[in-house]
């Protein structure tokens, strides 16, 4: 069985002597009333062979409607519980949660 990979992104911001971090929140019926443990950084799966950095910003627009552009710092790669390997960037930048777009799709 192939191993799954998924790639993110940290970005952050200092304010008001504070760290701020985007984090986001599955949607749908399923994750309506879950919050414990649900929030997350914006990331996806990708493909092995993929590059999991350009992964990561694809992954963050779609999940944000937002580019990120600019340098990344790598982090430490984790494998999670269900052996999946989550690859993870950080970006120090600024995010209007305003301009914040889920994408949606078709549940049956």
């Amino acid at each position: 069985m192939p191993k799954k990979l998924s790639a993110g992104i940290v970005l952050y911001r200092r304010s008001g002597g504070r760290l701020e971090v985007v984090l986001v929140h599955p949607g749908g019926p399923f994750w309506e009333k879950k919050d414990a443990g649900a929030w997350s950084i914006p990331k996806g799966e990708y493909a092995e062979g993929d590059e999991p950095e350009a992964a990561a910003r694809r992954e963050f627009q779609e999940e944000t409607g937002c580019e990120v552009t600019g340098p990344l710092q790598s982090l430490t790669s984790l494998t999670q519980p269900s052996g999946k390997v989550v690859s993870a960037w950080a970006m120090e930048g600024d995010f209007d949660p305003a301009m914040l777009k889920s994408h949606t799709f078709l549940l049956e």
